[in-house]
C-alpha cells in the first residue's frame, strides 16, 4: 500500500474534500443566483424615486380611503384639489 505524506489515500479525506469541494460549489451558486435576482427585481409598486411620483401615490392612497368609507366625498374633493394645487408640498411640483 502506498502512502501520501503520511496518510492513507483511500480513507475519509477524500471524500470529506469531495463533500466540501460540491458544498462550496453549491454555496457560490445560491450566492451568485440571489445577487442576479436581487438586481433584477423590479421596484416595489408603492416605492416612490423621486418627486414626480408623489403626486399619482397620494392621489391613490386618498382614493382607497375614499373607497373603503373612510373619509365622506367633500373631504375627499377639498383634499384632491389640496393635493392637485402647484403650490402644494406633496404635489412635488415648487
Amino acid at each position: 500500500m502506498m502512502f501520501w505524506y503520511g496518510h492513507d489515500p483511500s480513507g475519509w479525506g477524500w471524500f470529506a474534500m469531495s463533500v466540501g469541494m460540491v458544498l462550496f460549489w453549491a454555496v457560490l451558486i445560491a450566492l451568485g443566483v440571489l445577487l442576479f435576482r436581487a438586481s433584477s427585481r423590479p421596484a416595489e409598486p408603492g416605492a416612490t424615486t423621486g418627486p414626480e411620483q408623489r403626486g399619482p401615490v397620494a392621489e391613490q392612497v386618498l382614493a382607497e380611503r375614499f373607497a373603503r368609507g373612510e373619509i365622506e366625498e367633500d373631504e375627499y374633493r377639498r383634499r384632491l384639489t389640496v393635493l392637485r394645487s402647484p403650490d402644494s408640498p406633496r404635489s412635488g411640483k415648487r
